[in-house]
């Protein structure tokens, strides 16, 4: 008989429970790992499957947040569903293969069923709906996704949760059907971790498995790359880069592309952009993900702005963009020769469009005024990670600063697109991720870009997590309901990629 191991980490919000189902996935598909069965309890959260259902979310954004509540898109089946705690949640990651998927979900719903019975529930299915019911009500949620033949997602069974976050939203689309908890129908709250005993024990039975309970969290990923993030370059690239790399070298210019190891600096030197790094190539931060050297900084070179000019001339680009090392031994932080640097492309290139990405000035006004007087098309300023990790990622810098730099830009001149960034994989959790998302649009950000961190040498911060495609496209679509006017999520996506792309209009 086969054995299915279970692990049980307790309460998680939904993106680490997502964590937990992709590192067991992947130890499967490696022949690491055998079979799983998580089982646990989730944070407040509202999930939208492939089939819809944010039109069934019927309470206000504000009254979601006040109510702890957030709302996830997923990849599972189904609509809209509630998860929060007192709800056993349960994911087996199973090789199933998609012929037996009909058998794999009866097989799931007749767990519960029996499960029910030990307790003197009656509880059975309705043929039009999936899921465990109990006269009429809903019981049990069932929700499936198959990546490579291996299950994610799985079902959520009442036990004792909080029945009115249910009245937030249409359960499943169902408008003429109710929810109902073990609780309800008792009269008392079963103890959940003997409901969850029980599950495993009728799951191993149904599906005809040996039980083995694991200790701790499962394995993470080696440190090579997911199969999403490997590239491999072509000659073409490769032969590009070197005749980029020749011009920049002929001009005494940096970019950032090659200061920190950007993963897309083969594709945009083949496509002949480059994002210009001015103001030397040390930085006096030295935040924890980046790989710019800190150290001695150089003098400022005034003719520097009309070599950028130059350079983009050369290459033809139609959109540039300008960055810098962070400068705080100058006194306006760099912000004059961010201006200089317009006005010179300007001048070489009138038709082209200028997007800056600025450092924080140190939150000083005088400073971004003078940034801001350029009339750059796009002012872009990365918050990069959640506010927890700023003490680990961004020591030196300021959460609510950079917020402020933000709102103070879009106050000041409507017109120009402000934009920020996020790297994924430090550590987040999903419910910081949409928090910090909520603060960039009420501090009037137009464009959003998510990426996957990657540690660019071992002095840096090692990755915590490789965050799959399809979190990224949920988050995608996250920013798009929350009125973004553009957004950029995958795990390659960096601030400056592909950034004519996504100016508004274009």
């Amino acid at each position: 008989m086969k054995s299915i191991t279970v692990w049980q980490p307790g309460l998680l919000d939904y993106g680490s429970g997502l964590d937990w189902q992709e590192r067991l996935a992947t130890g499967i598909r490696q022949g690491k790992l055998g079979e799983s069965l998580i089982l646990l309890q989730h944070s407040p959260v509202i999930t939208v499957g492939r089939g819809g259902g944010r039109e069934d979310i019927l309470a206000p954004a504000p009254l979601l947040e006040r109510a702890g509540v957030v709302v996830r898109e997923t990849d599972r089946g189904g609509r809209a569903t509630y998860h929060g705690p007192g709800q056993l949640v349960a994911y087996p990651i199973m090789r199933v293969e998609r012929e037996r998927l009909y058998e794999y979900l009866h097989d799931l719903e007749q767990v519960v069923i029996d499960l029910l019975a030990e307790y003197g529930i009656g509880a059975g299915r309705i043929e039009e709906h999936p899921g465990v019911w109990v006269a009429g009500a809903k019981i049990a949620a069932v929700g499936l996704a198959i990546h490579d033949e291996i299950t994610h997602h799985g079902l959520a069974l009442n036990v004792a949760p909080n029945m009115e976050h249910f009245k937030l939203l249409i359960p499943c689309g169902i408008a003429d059907r109710d929810a109902v908890s073990m609780q309800q129908l008792l009269g008392r709250a079963p103890d959940l971790d003997e409901v969850a005993r029980r599950f495993a024990r009728n799951f191993a039975r149904v599906y005809h498995r040996s039980l083995e309970f694991a200790p701790g969290e499962p394995p993470r990923e080696e440190s090579e790359h997911p199969d999403w993030l490997r590239l491999r370059a072509s000659q073409e690239a490769v032969e590009a880069a070197a005749r980029m790399e020749s011009l920049l070298a002929s001009l005494h210019l940096h970019t950032v592309c090659q200061s920190a190891l950007c993963p897309n600096v083969g594709e945009c030197f083949l496509k002949g952009t480059a994002t210009f790094m001015i103001l030397g190539d040390r930085c006096t931060r030295g935040c924890r993900f980046c790989a710019v050297e800190q150290g001695r900084q150089a003098a400022v070179d005034p003719d520097e702005p009309r070599r950028v000019a130059e350079a983009a001339a050369r290459l033809g680009l139609a959109h540039v963009v300008v960055t810098s090392v962070t400068r705080d031994d100058l006194p306006d932080g760099g912000a004059s020769h961010f201006a200089a640097t317009v006005q010179a492309i300007r001048q070489s290139l009138p038709a082209a469009t200028v997007e800056l990405l600025i450092p924080d000035l140190k939150g000083a006004a005088s400073a971004l005024e003078t940034v801001v007087a350029s009339r750059p098309e796009v002012i872009n300023h990365n918050v990069e990670t959640v506010p927890r990790l700023y003490p680990l990622v961004r020591p030196r810098a300021d959460y609510r600063r950079s917020l402020d730099l933000l709102r103070w830009v879009k106050k000041r001149a409507p017109r120009i697109v402000t934009k920020s960034g996020l790297m994924l994989g430090l550590g987040e959790t999903a419910d910081q991720v949409l928090g910090v998302m909520r603060d960039l649009r009420r501090a009037g950000c137009d464009v959003l870009t998510l990426g996957q961190y990657l540690q660019p040498t071992g002095a840096q911060l090692e990755v915590a997590r490789y965050v799959p495609p399809r979190e990224f496209a949920a988050y995608e679509a996250q920013g798009a309901e929350m009125g973004f006017r553009a957004v950029a999520a995958g795990p390659l996506m960096r601030s400056s990629y592909r950034a004519a792309e996504l100016l508004p209009g274009r």
